[in-house]
């Protein structure tokens, strides 16, 4: 069976996993309005708020928080649950405000300590962060230790700050982080001998650094008068893909002898890396409602942090806050390097908004302001695809393809993805000249071989050729429904519908709720003679939601037979 072409995340999709949550949580709303009392008139905005909450409706959860607070000033719950909501649209300021009433409650959350030490660190109070961990293991720890040493740095103790890295790195899992804080501050208070040592693995071995440790090594080197390492380091580490910053660095290196240290240079910036550096250890591995928390306080701690913007618009996009993501996106500055990504991931959250033409315009004026980045032609072509515009999609593909090179071997994504729009406007000659590049930059890739054996297989060309590609496909991802399906269908057109009953069942097994498996197993089934079990089949196809004119197709065939239907369709083509 041929895929579809790529596509972003079906909203639909996305919005009924949400449902399903909301459904679970609804027992945990009623839980929490019977863990306390609330007041008669404050009980319609507090439920009103929880479920934008449940949702992470941020904007909407505020709203209805603030009336609710209005009514019942000295609710922990409420207040706790409004500061949450106004760290997730990036307002710490009144975020802390509500921390501020939440203090005088008597009660402590980690989430607003956490809020309250950053925005007094912020202000220069470093008195509340440097007290140190609340807790004797755990993330706690981790996160605590490294804003206590930049807190001590703040109050100017920097002997001080040093053990209280040190005292991070006790815990093995925790050291390499704690090195690399201790290194940063080190840097920043102008010890860049001391810091190389440490990220160079030559005071406590090796370090395995981010693109962000990287670059603050490489700023270090520079310092030290060691262009040459620096550069060389910063190649290095885009031998296998690129970075956006580290080839701004480069290119700046490159054409200066000297530059400044700017990677951390104050407690708040140094405060602002242990954040992200907490958000990217959860990435992936808490939920993103927990990690915007930590991005949106990086940010706020310092709001050119590029990476915390980023990954704090992905966490919204995650969440369905399609606005809130497009506005962390919109605040990157144009001259920064990672302007294009973000400008790439506004045009998805609009897509994924059903704002498909607001997004092919943000990547058309990107293609423009920034024509020499092959990725955002190729992401053009992507869009342009999905909206039908399938001559100016193969225009756009071209024009990654001519910048990259032929024998690029990252561009086989490229020519996949203009011989998937070849193929829908029927210049079949085109397509495969497409994806046999793309096989030959990348050998032996089950989608390519699929694609290609599946439209040669309906062409009626090449069966041989077709039915080999599509048989190593499936040896190589014996669990796709769609490559499956493609085998059953290979062999019903070659007439060998025996063989074709066994591949197509597993298609259904594995995709049993495509209509187009269903159909085509209805279609094997009346091949062999059997009928009952066809019409069976087609009908399953039909309970699917199969597109119009395939279910029309599908009717005919449960009324009068599939033989019948080949006659007529056959007939039709001979008066045309």
């Amino acid at each position: 069976m041929r895929p579809t072409r790529p596509s972003f995340p079906s909203s639909k999709a996305k919005r009924a996993k949400h449902m399903t949550f909301k459904r679970t949580t609804a027992l945990l709303l009623a839980a929490t309005l019977l863990a306390g009392p609330l007041q008669a008139d404050v009980a319609g905005p507090y439920l009103a708020a929880r479920q934008a909450s449940i949702a992470s409706d941020y904007s909407e959860a505020v709203a209805y928080y603030s009336r609710a607070i209005v009514q019942d000033p000295t609710n922990a719950r409420l207040l706790e649950s409004a500061i949450i909501a106004n760290v997730g649209t990036g307002d710490i300021e009144t975020a802390a405000r509500v921390a501020d009433s939440y203090a005088k409650t008597g009660q402590s959350n980690q989430i607003v300590t956490l809020v309250m030490n950053m925005v007094a660190l912020d202000q220069g109070n470093f008195a509340p962060a440097a007290a140190g961990p609340s807790e004797t293991d755990g993330l706690a720890v981790l996160l605590e230790g490294l804003l206590q040493g930049w807190a001590l740095l703040g109050e100017g103790k920097m002997t001080d700050a040093t053990a209280a890295f040190k005292q991070v790195a006790a815990q093995p899992d925790f050291a390499p982080l704690a090195s690399y804080h201790e290194a940063l501050a080190l840097a920043q208070v102008g010890d860049f001998e001391a810091a190389h040592q440490i990220l160079s693995g030559e005071r406590d071995g090796p370090l395995t650094l981010s693109a962000r440790g990287i670059e603050a090594h490489a700023q270090v080197l520079m310092q030290l008068e060691k262009k040459d390492e620096a550069l060389e380091l910063l190649t290095a580490a885009q031998s296998q893909r690129l970075n956006l910053s580290l080839r701004a660095l480069q290119d700046r290196i490159t054409a200066e002898d000297t530059i400044d240290y700017t990677f951390v240079t104050t407690p708040q910036e140094g405060a602002a890396e242990v954040l992200f550096t907490i958000a990217s250890i959860l990435q992936g591995r808490a939920t993103a409602e927990h990690v915007l928390i930590y991005t949106r306080l990086a940010s706020f701690l310092r709001p050119d942090h590029a990476q915390a913007l980023l990954m704090s618009a992905e966490m919204l996009d995650d969440l369905e806050q399609y606005a809130l993501a497009e506005d962390a996106y919109a605040d990157m500055p144009p001259e920064h390097p990672a302007f294009y990504q973000a400008e790439m991931g506004r045009a998805n959250v609009l897509y994924a908004d059903d704002r498909k033409d607001a997004a092919t315009e943000v990547l058309s004026a990107l293609s423009k302001s920034h024509p020499d980045i092959p990725m955002v032609h190729a992401a053009l072509g992507d869009f342009l695809g999905r909206t039908d515009r399938d001559a100016e999609a193969i225009e756009a593909y071209t024009t990654s393809i001519e910048l990259r090179g032929p024998n690029d071997r990252s561009a086989w994504p490229v020519y996949y993805a203009r011989g998937i729009v070849h193929e829908r406007i029927d210049m079949f000659d085109e397509m495969e000249a497409d994806f046999r590049k793309a096989l030959e930059l990348q050998p032996n890739h089950p989608d390519i071989l699929n694609y290609l054996g599946y439209s040669l297989v309906e062409q009626k060309i090449k069966f041989d050729e077709a039915l080999e590609m599509i048989e190593t496909a499936v040896e190589l991802r014996p669990e796709s429904g769609y490559i499956t399906d493609s085998l059953g269908w290979v062999f019903y057109r070659l007439g060998r519908y025996e063989e074709a009953v066994a591949p197509m069942e597993r298609a259904v097994e594995l995709l049993p709720v495509d209509p187009i498996v269903n159909d085509h197993l209805g279609d094997v089934y009346w091949k062999v003679g059997r009928t009952r079990e066809a019409e069976f089949q087609w009908r399953r196809a039909l309970s699917f939601d199969p597109e119009e004119k395939e279910a029309d197709r599908i009717r005919r065939k449960i009324e009068v037979g599939l033989d019948v239907v080949y006659e007529e369709e056959e007939a039709a083509k001979t008066s045309e």
